[in-house]
């Protein structure tokens, strides 16, 4: 309520004359309220003079009426004649006054003795006016101060019937009851003027509002300086002015706008197709009232950049301002800034896409992409072929591989990508090769030394419209390596002496980056070296298991997983994979050390616990020797070994801190075996433990890395699973097609770790081709042994074998009969090679020595080594077996024999 009272105060006609008293609106209340004030004084004073005319007029002539009337009245004599004419006429006048709406009727003898009077003490007292003219026979009107005061009244003769005067009547009317009527009038008056005050106050507020929004609340003299100061800038402006309307015609153009145009004096009020020193183009742009940002328009011998923004946005009327400036002075050199700014641009985009990668032919093209057509129109980039290979640069430009070409156009007749080219000396590529600076040839037309390369091609290239030669040498660290040239064609000038340092900077971007790549090229040969001598180049020949693998280094290049696989004797294989932490070349040396271990350990024919803390130890050691020089090479490794008997169908396998194997059964089901975890290599005082599992024929052992299953976007169970899924439901896929298909599920685009993965069909050797024997421990039953060889070598069609056999067989189960104890068993296998078992329950295991000429016995053992590929022994829970191993007469036939024993696919 307060808030309301105080709006209402503030809108009140006072305050708004002081508050806004400098203000138009302030200024134009006062006028009005003094012209409202002046009206109401003037309207009164002429009310109270027409009123007073007009009721002295309406007095007299009702005054007039009223004594005319009763002196025509027909009592009126007869009662002056009555004894008492005041007792009969008082009535009548009194009768007659209230009637007519008079103050008094007054009847008088023609002394001005008064027979009646509103007061009736007043009456036989002379009458107060003029009497003489009405005894004259005239009507007489006039203003006294009679007994009821300031009167009003009119005298009239009352004539008998001869025409004499022989009374006189008067009538009349107080002048306070006249003025009466103009006190009535006063206050409508007033009130008019009051509500015509209040309307010229809404009018004001309006208007006042209205001023305030155009002028934006400036008082009048601020205005005027705003003015003064705007006409002053308009004028001294140095840029030009124009105000154009909606309709095309020019209100305004100040002084520097004149000048540009070379307008005419009276160019304002006309239209602007009316101006004869308009250009058309900016006729069409005045006409348009389109908005327009520095558009370069041509004004004589000028350039003009034109900006033109349409004035109703803020309420205002409709049409344009439009700015001129002359940028004739500064387009020179706005083009040398754009040119500047383009170069720059191009180096500045150089450093971005140059050298994305460490590879030679695609940094080489990364240069010749963003010089064209930026720069060049066509880009040539020729190498020393040594650069290629990571090698150092010859030292001339003989030999130089193009290994980048691009241009506006695919049908240039410059020498094609991949060509090696033997440069003259006289031409600009050979010059700047030996200099090592930039050579510039702007006519290749007249170029000699160039034209000699290749005439007829050169001939062809002038004749294609190149015709101007930049050759930048690619000098990295001191060394040049090659050579880029950027060529022209007759699409643009040729380059010049500025343009030689923007090709000199655009290549010394790409230097770097092509040496780095060179330097990388060699290093990662020499790591490609190295890893492929460390992992297996192909798979030993054996017939228990068909093997398919995959290595896949990871993105860091030489990593530490490996595999392996490892021939036994006794128709056995050994399946090796593991993992050492780190990428590099120190962890590729550590898995060398490793995989090189393992073969010797394997040579002894360990159990696969026994391999592994042999292993152990090693690891141990190689981290007390690396903690020695660097206390942060601290060796991590996994491992899993695992041997598959073809004979007996058994896998015996162990790991240390290694994932666990997959087993796929032949009818396609995968289970992962129960394999005892153990500890990583290194750690040591943690015993092993081995597994065996009866492996049926035609299964397959995945052995692999974590690399293959462990991934930031899954845990380790979902990469189990999912490859079961990619293993499952495919019991007749080779172990190759098994390795893409694991490797297509489960590996993502770009892998963050190394993979070594390695899946092994089994095979199981028929029992036709074992035969086993128990020996008792009887010297008399090696006979019997040999006779029984015999017969079974000549079964499998060996017999040729025969003798060397029974000799072999007669010294092992004599020694074993000797030395040995019991059992004693015998068994003979017919694989890939003949193999000899003798078993004992003894531990003691026999040496190859040299007899002396006296010695009666020693030779057994040197004369079995003599007649054998290879012999050996392997320790068992039971004892020792020795072992020996024939070749077979027709080893390739019985290979064609079994195909499917022998396959090993690699990658």
């Amino acid at each position: 309520m307060a808030d309301r009272f105080a709006r209402i105060r503030r809108m009140l006609p006072w305050s708004l004359a002081r508050k806004n008293l400098r203000s138009v609106a302030g200024q134009i209340f006062l006028l009005q309220v003094a012209l409202v004030v002046l009206l109401v004084a003037f309207a009164v004073f002429a009310l109270v003079l027409q009123s007073q005319r007009d009721t002295n007029a309406e007095a007299k002539r009702r005054s007039i009426a009223v004594a005319q009337t009763f002196a025509h009245s027909p009592g009126v004599l007869p009662a002056l004649q009555a004894p008492n004419p005041s007792k009969v006429l008082q009535p009548l006048t009194e009768a007659g006054r209230k009637s007519a709406g008079v103050d008094f009727v007054v009847v008088m003898d023609t002394a001005g003795i008064r027979y009646t009077h509103p007061m009736p003490d007043r009456i036989g007292k002379r009458f107060v006016g003029k009497i003489e003219p009405s005894l004259a026979g005239k009507v007489y009107t006039e203003s006294v101060h009679g007994p009821l005061g300031h009167e009003v009244q009119a005298t009239v003769p009352i004539r008998n019937t001869d025409g004499r005067v022989v009374a006189l009547v008067s009538a009349g009317l107080k002048v306070k009851n006249v003025t009466s009527l103009v006190d009535r009038q006063i206050p409508i008056i007033l009130t008019a003027g009051a509500v015509a005050l209040g309307v010229a106050t809404a009018a004001t507020v309006l208007v006042g509002r209205r001023l305030r929004r155009q002028t934006h609340s400036l008082a009048p003299n601020e205005m005027n300086r705003m003015y003064d100061h705007h006409d002053a800038v308009l004028h001294s402006v140095r840029e030009g002015v124009l105000i154009v309307g909606d309709d095309g015609l020019l209100l305004l153009a100040n002084d520097e706008a004149r000048r540009l145009l070379d307008l005419p004096s009276d160019a304002e009020g006309r239209h602007v197709s009316q101006l004869p020193t308009l250009e058309p183009e900016t006729v069409s742009l005045l006409s348009s009232g389109r908005e327009a940002t520095d558009e370069v328009h041509l004004a004589g011998s000028r350039l003009l950049a034109v900006n033109q923004r349409p004035t109703d946005r803020g309420g205002g009327p409709k049409g344009s301002v439009v700015t001129l400036r002359d940028t004739t002075e500064l387009q020179v050199v706005s083009g040398r800034a754009e040119i500047t700014g383009e170069r720059l641009k191009l180096l500045y985009d150089a450093g971005l896409v140059i050298g994305t990668n460490l590879d030679v032919i695609e940094t080489a093209d990364e240069l010749a992409r963003i010089a064209v057509p930026r720069f060049a129109d066509f880009v040539t980039v020729d190498l020393a072929d040594a650069v290629l290979h990571g090698e150092e640069p010859a030292a001339t430009a003989r030999g130089m591989r193009r290994v980048a070409v691009c241009g506006i156009r695919d049908d240039q007749p410059l020498y094609e990508k991949g060509r090696l080219i033997d440069f003259l000396p006289s031409t600009p590529q050979a010059l700047g090769y030996g200099s090592g600076r930039s050579e510039l040839v702007t006519d290749l037309s007249a170029a000699t030394g160039w034209q000699l390369q290749d005439p007829e091609r050169t001939e062809a290239i002038v004749d294609y419209g190149i015709h101007s030669l930049i050759a930048t040498p690619i000098q990295a660290r001191g060394v040049v390596l090659g050579m880029v040239n950027f060529w022209r064609s007759k699409e643009h000038d040729p380059f010049d002496e500025e343009e030689l340092s923007l090709a000199e900077e655009l290549v010394a971007r790409a230097a770097v980056s092509i040496d780095n790549a060179r330097r990388y090229t060699r290093e990662h040969a020499l790591a490609v070296t190295l890893q492929r001598s460390l992992l297996p180049r192909a798979l030993p020949e054996q017939s228990a298991l068909d093997v398919g693998y995959r290595y896949l280094p990871a993105q860091s290049g030489v990593s530490g997983d490996w595999f392996d696989v490892i021939p036994l004797p006794g128709s056995r294989v050994a399946l090796v994979v593991g993992d050492v932490v780190g990428h590099g070349l120190h962890a590729a040396a550590t898995m060398g050390r490793l995989r090189t271990a393992v073969h010797n350990f394997s040579t002894l024919d360990l159990p696969p616990d026994e391999l592994l803390s042999h292993l152990d130890d090693l690891v141990s050691r190689i981290d007390q020797d690396e903690c020695t020089d660097s206390p942060a090479a601290v060796v991590g490794a996994t491992c899993l070994y695992a041997i598959y008997d073809a004979s007996t169908g058994r896998c015996t396998m162990a790991r240390a801190g290694h994932l666990a194997p997959a087993l796929v059964h032949p009818d396609g089901s995968v289970t992962f075996p129960d394999l005892p975890p153990g500890p990583p290599l290194g750690l040591g005082g943690m015993p092993f433990q081995a597994a065996e599992l009866d492996v049926a024929e035609g299964s397959r052992l995945v052995l692999y890395t974590d690399g293959l299953i462990e991934d930031r976007t899954r845990d380790l169970d979902e990469g189990m699973e999912l490859l079961r899924e990619a293993l499952a439901g495919h019991p007749d896929r080779s172990p190759e097609e098994s390795c893409q298909a694991v490797l297509e599920t489960l590996l993502p685009e770009r892998p963050t770790d190394d993979v070594a993965l390695l899946i092994a069909r089994t095979h199981a050797l028929p029992p036709d081709r074992i035969a086993e024997w128990d020996v008792p421990p009887d010297p008399a039953a090696v006979a019997g042994v040999r006779a029984a060889v015999t017969g079974k070598l000549d079964e499998w069609g060996l017999s040729e074998l025969a003798f060397s056999m029974e000799l072999v067989l007669s010294e092992l189960v004599t020694n074993a009969v000797r030395y040995g104890c019991e059992p004693i068993h015998m068994r003979l296998i017919h694989d890939r090679t003949l193999i000899c078992e003798v078993a004992d329950g003894s531990s003691t295991s026999p040496h190859l020595r040299y007899a002396a000429t006296t010695d009666e016995g020693g030779r057994g053992l040197f004369l079995v080594s003599q007649l054998t590929e290879r012999w050996g022994t392997r320790y068992t829970p039971q004892g020792k077996v020795i072992w020996a191993e024939q070749a077979l007469p027709n080893h390739e036939e019985a290979c064609a024999r079994r195909p499917s024993a022998l396959a090993v696919t690699r990658r």
